[in-house]
């Protein structure tokens, strides 16, 4: 015997659907009845011209009511009886059915408008890094006047993070690199006989351009992003402004001891980097060719004048403080908000790597006449 408060359909012969029990959400919990009073009302809702009555219907609430609803699609049938207690929830289903999502309005800037946003974006940026700089030569002209003023812990603590902690992984990307490289020459020379100068090509290759630049792009990558997120938590947590508020400078306390250590750790790590990516060329050497490593030591600085590896030096302290700059700049316009310093981090590894770059291809251009026999 069904229970009078259970939750049913019935069908009669005149076409109409009568609907009885108790359509509420602790009715429906009782074994699968909830999924076949579903598959019952998925059958019914294509009959158009049925008679729905629910006066038998002892409890309703928006549970039941939204059941009811989507089987009608989501509007009322032409001949539907309801008790005055039930109109309000197919009331506001009704209204919740009218209600449209609003679409988010269309940008109103044309390209030209764009174009000139992205040019005045540029400018500021310009114009920050331009104060940024001119701030670094004033706290640098301050530390040669009064060297107890500088904060050398700082560029101690900033050298140990900076540079010790990536030689490792500066060690292991120059000796594949170093590996790659000798063993792709080697391919090539051993076709035309020129075993011998596979050292001229890792020697120049390495010292000059690639051991700087892979360094670079690793530090970028990991110091410049640790700067730029450590300057952005500053500022979101506010002791940026705390600073200023107890008269502490940005530019001497933050700014300098980034940019000097990194300009000092800069060039050691080249020279690591340099090691390293030789030493895997001259092992790769050893092992395809049968070039032997004191061979290789002897013939080195033959091949490879000793201004390479100055200007190797070079490019170390130019890229380590632009690194810094371009770092501590996106990490001081950071927002107070986590979205902006996610944002913030990676368009400063992304500028760094490109600044490395540019910096790569001017030394090309003013040093093309230097370091060759």
């Amino acid at each position: 015997m069904i229970k009078p408060e259970t939750p049913q359909l019935i069908e009669s012969a005149s076409a109409t659907i009568a609907v009885t029990g108790c359509w509420q959400v602790h009715a429906f919990m009782e074994g699968q009845l909830m999924k076949k009073l579903t598959a019952s009302l998925t059958k019914l809702g294509h009959q158009t011209q049925l008679k729905w009555d629910l006066s038998q219907v002892s409890a309703l609430d928006h549970i039941g009511a939204q059941m009811l609803w989507n089987c009608w699609g989501k509007t009322r049938p032409a001949q539907l009886i309801l008790l005055p207690t039930q109109e309000a929830f197919f009331s506001r289903l009704e209204l919740a059915n009218q209600l449209k999502i609003p679409k988010p309005p269309k940008s109103r800037l044309t390209s030209v408008m764009q174009l000139g946003t992205l040019m005045l974006d540029f400018i500021s940026h310009l114009f920050a890094f331009i104060v940024l700089l001119g701030q670094l030569v004033l706290d640098l002209l301050t530390v040669l006047r009064r060297p107890n003023r500088a904060p050398w812990k700082e560029i101690s603590a900033n050298i140990f993070h900076m540079g010790f902690r990536a030689l490792g992984i500066t060690a292991l990307v120059g000796i594949l690199i170093g590996v790659v490289l000798s063993y792709l020459s080697a391919q090539q020379l051993r076709t035309f006989g020129g075993d011998i100068y596979l050292v001229n090509i890792l020697g120049m290759s390495i010292i000059r351009e690639l051991g700087p630049m892979l360094a670079a792009i690793l530090v970028a990558g990991r110091s410049g992003s640790s700067i730029t997120a450590q300057l952005g938590v500053m500022r979101v947590t506010e002791e940026l402004d705390a600073m200023l508020v107890m008269g502490i400078p940005h530019g001497l306390r933050l700014i300098f001891p980034k940019v000097i250590a990194l300009a000092i750790a800069m060039p050691l790590i080249v020279i690591w980097t340099d090691a390293m990516a030789l030493i895997g060329g001259m092992l790769s050497a050893n092992f395809i060719l049968g070039m032997s490593p004191r061979f290789f030591i002897q013939k080195l600085p033959e091949v490879v004048p000793i201004s390479n590896y100055y200007i190797g030096l070079g490019k170390g302290v130019a890229f380590g403080a632009a690194i810094a700059l371009v770092a501590c700049h996106f990490g001081l316009r950071i927002k107070p908000n986590t979205e902006s310093l996610g944002q913030g981090t990676t368009t400063s590894v992304v500028s760094a790597i490109t600044m490395v770059i540019i910096l790569d291809a001017v030394f090309a251009i003013i040093f093309s006449r230097v370091g060759y026999y």
